[in-house]
């Protein structure tokens, strides 16, 4: 049954609350992790160890009652680890020996790349065309993933020994990447409480897959502004350090800037942040609030910014203070 607009934002609300059972103070993460999924987009979650990212990628399956994989990446994975392999098995009926596909973890709805960065450039590749295409091609067969489906790659901060860095191309693909930060004292203080006793509350599924592809649908088919278009225009291209910037610092500190596709994100997840706060079409204010989180992992400072410690957050959140 669909969705109205009007009922939308308390299912918001009613989530977050489902999965704060388990999970303490990361309603904004969560928000913008259901703002993706609306979008058909993907989010790059980084954060130090013990922040309970796979926790919370596993209850916000569950509170959207979707089937859920994990994958830990290793060196060693290959990408037949990830989409698949041939085995050789006998068919019982006529005794003769043939090749079965035997499907990998990508085949979910929602997908945990843990620890994305630790596995080299070929297996991170495995995931390129699912999350692009949804669909995965393997020994010259290709089958579509059932839709609604969703990346959600983890990433450590601190630890660079023995890891892969993602490339450009592939980050592109991530509409977000949300940096999970320290909980406050108050909210450690409740995780603490919290998991260190017995755990009693279950998550209840607050959505299904139906009324998500319904909402996936509202989204494509919100109207927007010219006005919200020459915003998303304007401020993208003001990432880029071409001779017309107007913002000295980012030729100063910006090596590239975010492409075309960072444009198409963040207009979606506009419309999506508008869908959820019960809004008819995108406001300012959505850009806004989405801009840091769409861009970060999209433009790459020179080596003058780091040697000034300058971080692309500072940059993009200095860049909005003068819009």
């Amino acid at each position: 049954m669909p969705i109205a607009l009007q009922e939308i934002p308390g299912l918001l609300q009613t989530l977050q609350k489902e999965i704060s059972k388990v999970v303490v103070g990361q309603d904004e993460v969560l928000e913008k992790m259901l703002i993706a999924l609306l979008c058909r987009g993907h989010v790059l979650l980084i954060g130090v160890p013990g922040m309970a990212k796979t926790t919370m990628v596993n209850s916000f399956a569950q509170a959207l009652n979707l089937p859920f994989n994990r994958i830990q990446f290793t060196p060693d994975l290959m990408p037949s680890d990830i989409l698949g392999t041939e085995i050789l098995q006998e068919n019982k009926s006529t005794g003769q020996r043939e090749l079965v596909f035997v499907h990998g973890p990508v085949f979910t709805q929602i997908l945990l790349a843990d620890e994305i960065n630790r596995t080299p450039p070929k297996t991170q590749a495995a995931l390129l065309q699912s999350m692009q295409e949804r669909m995965v091609t393997v020994f010259g067969r290709t089958e579509k993933l059932v839709e609604p489906f969703m990346v959600l790659a983890t990433q450590n901060p601190i630890e660079q020994e023995g890891t892969y860095p993602l490339p450009e191309a592939q980050l592109d693909r991530f509409l977000f990447c949300l940096q999970l930060d320290y909980p406050s004292y108050e909210q450690e203080l409740a995780i603490i409480k919290k998991h260190t006793g017995k755990m009693t509350e279950k998550i209840q599924p607050v959505l299904n897959r139906e009324q998500i592809l319904d909402l996936q649908d509202k989204v494509m088919s919100m109207t927007v502004s010219d006005h919200i278009f020459e915003l998303a225009v304007k401020w993208v291209r003001a990432t880029r350090p071409s001779s017309d910037n107007s913002y000295p610092e980012v030729a100063k500190y910006v090596k590239w800037g975010a492409g075309p596709r960072a444009i198409q994100f963040l207009v979606l997840a506009a419309k999506a942040r508008a869908l959820l706060h019960g809004r008819p079409t995108p406001i300012e204010e959505d850009l806004r609030q989405l801009f840091n989180s769409a861009m970060n992992h999209r433009v790459l400072l020179n080596f003058q910014a780091e040697a000034e410690n300058l971080t692309t957050h500072a940059l993009l959140t200095d860049m909005l203070k003068k819009k």
